[in-house]
């Protein structure tokens, strides 16, 4: 269950143990956008409204039966018998949305426990679980996800200040396997909130809404100086709109900030190309390639050209090396489903497109991919 986003011509988490001075306001130039449609404010996020304080009062305080608030929170918002909750990677929702939805990627789910957290006193530190960088794509862009979770500590008025890890516990949404040794860094709850807003800017500009992605990224600069997404989306708002004087000033910005970000050095290449300093792009794109042997989605970008030509074979030895490199991403065994199946192989077609829909992180995906799979038995249940 994944996390939250970071676009690509976007995205690098930066932790912030330290307070950050402001962004410089020539960062920002507003009169090239039209207001948001939708309200964007840091104070939305972990809101907490009736319908959660009611279930707070019945399925959490009147059930706690010796067992605790932390144990009684998760059984109440996790355990079968709950919420059921859903993951749900197509937006990422604030905490009332995600009760409400009964679903949310990961980052929604820990605004969501936070925000009953707090409304039961409860201590909450927030943590990057540094694990394996996750790409996908979305309507040409790519996209990087990180992993959060959280731990629960005492109430806060108990009257008890020793410490004993025995009493955490830590809030994951992914199977304890997969976080078993990973490093975990502490951050502040204005980096939680800045990955929130800049997933609403990418998920925004995904879908063309332009106006309102600069505003949620502009929020999520504000709230986070220390958060390269944050510039990383921005910048790409304003090349999107044709604004490459302001988008190279903000990625110059960031690239201060942390000289040997790659996707930073990526987006700043771009621009620089555009804006015709070809020097500095080529100085620049000599010292990436040192650093970086291969950019996301190469054998994928790859397959996909072979696709369109019609070379199943190439395709198909392109897609299972983009899988090496990033196994889970769904939509490299969808299009290896796809080649197998032109090339007559419908067994290797049907395990395929079984992965991609266990690694599956929206539901209109889970959907196409069943219906595909169930399509593809089918037909093998006719010979």
């Amino acid at each position: 269950m994944r996390k939250w986003l970071m676009l690509l011509p976007i995205v690098l988490l930066a932790a912030c143990a330290t307070p950050a001075k402001p962004p410089p306001p020539s960062l920002f130039n507003d009169a090239l956008f039209a207001p948001p449609s939708t309200h964007v404010n840091a104070q939305d996020v972990f809101a907490v409204n009736q319908p959660m304080r009611d279930y707070l009062s019945t399925a959490i305080v009147g059930q706690l039966h010796g067992k605790g608030y932390k144990q009684t929170l998760f059984d109440a918002l996790y355990k079968k018998d709950g919420l059921r909750l859903e993951y749900d990677a197509v937006m990422t929702r604030n905490a009332s949305e995600a009760f409400s939805a009964r679903s949310g990627n990961c980052l929604s789910l820990v605004i969501m426990t936070a925000a009953f957290a707090k409304e039961l006193n409860l201590e909450i530190q927030y943590q990057r679980v540094d694990t394996e960088e996750i790409w996908s794509r979305n309507g040409g862009l790519y996209f990087s996800s990180g992993h959060v979770n959280l731990v629960l500590g005492k109430r806060r008025f108990d009257i008890d200040h020793s410490y004993d890890s025995n009493r955490l516990m830590t809030i994951d949404f992914l199977p304890p396997e997969e976080i078993l040794g990973q490093r975990v860094v502490s951050i502040d709850e204005n980096a939680i909130v800045a990955m929130y807003m800049n997933n609403r800017a990418a998920e925004a500009l995904t879908l063309g809404k332009l106006d309102d992605a600069y505003w949620w990224a502009r929020e999520a600069v504000i709230q986070d100086p220390k958060f390269l997404p944050g510039y990383n989306t921005l910048a790409v708002i304003y090349r999107q709109t044709k604004h490459l004087t302001e988008a190279e000033q903000v990625l110059t910005h960031a690239i201060q900030l942390d000289p040997q970000n790659l996707v930073v050095m990526s987006n700043l290449i771009q621009v620089w190309k555009l804006v015709g300093k070809d020097a500095q792009a080529n100085m620049l794109s000599q010292t990436l390639e040192k650093l970086q042997n291969y950019p996301p989605f190469y054998y994928f970008e790859r397959g996909i050209s072979a696709i369109k030509k019609g070379d199943f074979r190439a395709a198909r030895d392109f897609f299972i090396e983009e899988i090496k490199h990033a196994p889970d991403y769904h939509e490299s065994h969808f299009w290896l489903a796809i080649a197998y199946l032109k090339l007559g192989e419908n067994k290797l077609a049907t395990e395929q497109l079984a992965i991609a829909k266990e690694n599956s992180t929206t539901r209109s995906d889970y959907a196409l991919y069943s219906a595909k799979l169930d399509h593809i038995n089918a037909v093998n249940q006719r010979f």
